[in-house]
């Protein structure tokens, strides 16, 4: 791990905003959001894991939590978002997830759906672009829409310059972003619950 804090305190507050109303416009186009933020007590906060329910994330559909003062996206992908992704390979800057944001890419989700193989339909990101630090809005529906290429199949855009990340939040080439949006530490606690910030391997 790189950063023990994961965006600067000055700009937690734009972002936490940027993020409430990249949920609004995921609602208003895909009907995606499940939640908003979770907020947490403040050893969670300071960076413990943090437990998270998911029995009422259906499939596409999203749910924001707080891990770090941080939002993060928790989406289960339908068979049709799935299936995008292999689309993309070619169109997405870093397909296989080799280079670093600012958390180590957890060696479970090194794959094209980022997401455990137990789960690959469950999306577990943090929802900071790796730009500047705004944070993206979901953009689920498919086909040409404003700043949107005519072939897009779903994913995120990010407000303040343009990025887009396909459904597994890897960017597209010749972006403003460098990097994916990182996948946190987190693993199973049972088929309807998990922790981010916690794995196998320990606490982040």
């Amino acid at each position: 791990m790189k950063n023990e804090k994961l965006v600067d305190p000055g700009r937690r507050g734009l972002m936490v905003a940027t993020c409430a109303a990249g949920g609004v416009v995921g609602l208003a186009t895909a009907g995606a959001l499940v939640s908003t933020f979770q907020p947490s007590e403040r050893a969670k906060a300071a960076g413990a894991p943090v437990e998270v329910d998911i029995s009422d994330v259906a499939p596409g559909t999203m749910k924001v939590v707080e891990w770090r003062g941080n939002p993060v996206w928790i989406l289960r992908r339908t068979p049709e978002m799935m299936a995008s992704l292999a689309k993309n390979d070619d169109k997405v800057a870093d397909p296989h997830s080799d280079k670093i944001y600012q958390l180590d890419m957890p060696e479970y989700a090194k794959n094209e759906t980022r997401s455990r193989a137990e789960h690959k339909e469950v999306l577990v990101v943090v929802g900071i672009c790796s730009h500047l630090g705004c944070s993206p809005s979901p953009r689920f529906a498919e086909g040409a829409q404003p700043s949107l290429p005519d072939d897009w199949t779903g994913g995120f855009m990010c407000p303040c310059h343009g990025s887009t990340f396909d459904l597994a939040a890897r960017v597209f080439k010749n972006k403003p972003a460098p990097s994916n949006l990182d996948v946190p530490p987190y693993m199973y606690l049972s088929d309807t619950r998990i922790v981010i910030g916690k794995d196998e391997k320990g606490e982040a």
